[in-house]
């Protein structure tokens, strides 16, 4: 089995392209297969080393290895220029001037639904010559047979008039020359497939099976866009996903197995990843469901691996204690900081949490926790020693938890969310939590 991936370097590498390599990948690992790297590159202006660059850092982090290329479309164009040559020296090409206009004549003259058929000239595009009987077949694993009557198919451009190949012929021969069998691609592609097996035809070159991936969707069942939320992989990686979940979750974009499952290792995608079972029908790209999931693959993470991830993401050290207090309420790396930053930089500024529980209830409330907690000795600081001196409070002020609980954390954290209150206390340490909440009651 050989399979390729072959992006176009026109911008960062979108989910759906990602879904794209994932399945090529899985195809090769399971089958003992091989994966090429193709970077279709022949649109000069828009693909750029920057943008290449992104389509390797991409791969790299959803650690999707490959096995030949990075292959430049670009630098093949000696074997295109060549194959046209003899595509038109034994008939099966011609070069023609005719413009949308006369192909729009032709029409007007022969029917909506004829295929335009030109005349050789000596000079201008090239076309490849569509037989007038007969049918081209898709074989498609995904969808089934798909049939093209050579009637209504367009003689196509496949080169400039400078000789440059087209898109269309320029993967044809780049499929056959890497010995392609299986082309995974979306269906969008489905249109551009007839002219490719017309060219390898032409050339009585065999032809690979195809399968083509059904679109994404949002969850409001319109065509995947950044409204949805994040658009690339460099999006969804900034955005704290791990790498592992966003490839359990792309691979049942449209796939799954018949035991149903949604938590499933890279090995046991691997091992049961069958392209034969992807659905025809479109998938839902739903990133609520994307951060569930997540955020389960995040709370299996050892505390040390959570840790050194968080370090890398946020740019700081020193973060285990906040991290091993954090972890469950985490779905996302992003959410960290958000939650435990004030542990490093000090009480933020909500205004509305203080005014919901710094009222006078609140400080009162505040008051006693502060005494209890000034009872505990420095080496007595723990979660245990603080849940029972916080009990007494709350049982001494026949209060409910949240209400002496919330004081102390909008006094320790700026606002009402927080890690677990007793833990918290813990890692920030007696004087500092102290000195906070002095300062939360104007008495520092």
């Amino acid at each position: 089995m050989r399979v390729r991936f072959a992006p176009s370097p026109t911008g960062a590498l979108h989910i759906g392209g990602a879904r794209t390599a994932l399945y090529n990948w899985l195809v090769a690992r399971h089958g003992g297969g091989t994966l090429i790297l193709r970077i279709e590159d022949t649109d000069r202006e828009r693909s750029t080393p920057e943008n290449v660059e992104q389509i390797l850092d991409a791969l790299a982090w959803l650690e999707l290895d490959y096995d030949e290329g990075p292959i430049s479309q670009i630098s093949r164009s000696q074997r295109h220029g060549e194959t046209l040559a003899q595509l038109v020296a034994d008939g099966h090409a011609y070069r023609s001037t005719a413009t949308a206009d006369d192909v729009r004549a032709f029409k007007d003259a022969h029917g909506a639904q004829r295929g335009f058929r030109g005349e050789a000239e000596a000079q201008g595009a090239i076309r490849l010559r569509v037989p007038e009987e007969g049918e081209t077949v898709v074989h498609d694993v995904i969808r089934g047979d798909t049939t093209f009557a050579h009637h209504h198919l367009d003689d196509p451009v496949i080169a400039r008039a400078d000789g440059t190949a087209l898109y269309n012929f320029a993967v044809a021969i780049d499929d056959l020359d890497s010995e392609v069998s299986l082309v995974i691609r979306g269906e969008d592609h489905l249109s551009n497939t007839p002219k490719q097996l017309l060219v390898l035809e032409a050339l009585g070159a065999a032809q690979p099976v195809y399968a083509h991936l059904p679109l994404l969707h949002g969850p409001d069942g319109k065509k995947l866009s950044k409204r949805h939320g994040a658009a690339s992989v460099q999006e969804l990686r900034a955005a704290g996903y791990l790498p592992e979940a966003v490839r359990n979750y792309m691979a049942l974009l449209g796939w799954g197995d018949q035991d149903d499952e949604t938590v499933l290792s890279t090995q046991q995608l691997v091992e049961r990843f069958e392209i034969t079972r992807v659905s025809r029908n479109p998938a839902r790209f739903d990133e609520t469901k994307l951060r569930w999931l997540n955020g389960r693959y995040l709370r299996e993470l050892s505390v040390e691996d959570l840790t050194q991830r968080l370090e890398h993401h946020t740019g700081r050290s020193g973060l285990r204690a906040a991290v091993e207090i954090s972890r469950e309420k985490l779905q996302t790396l992003e959410d960290f900081w958000p939650l435990a930053g004030f542990i490093f930089e000090g009480p933020v500024q909500d205004a509305a949490a203080r005014e919901k529980w710094l009222d006078a209830d609140g400080r009162s409330a505040l008051g006693e926790a502060q005494a209890a907690l000034e009872a505990l000795a420095p080496d007595g600081f723990t979660v245990e020693s603080i849940e029972i001196a916080l009990r007494a409070v709350i049982d001494g002020r026949a209060a409910k938890p949240r209400d002496v609980y919330q004081p102390i954390r909008v006094a320790l954290a700026g606002t009402a969310i927080s890690p677990g209150i007793f833990e918290t206390l813990v890692v920030l340490g007696r004087d500092e939590s102290l000195s906070r909440i002095a300062s939360a009651l104007g008495t520092r």
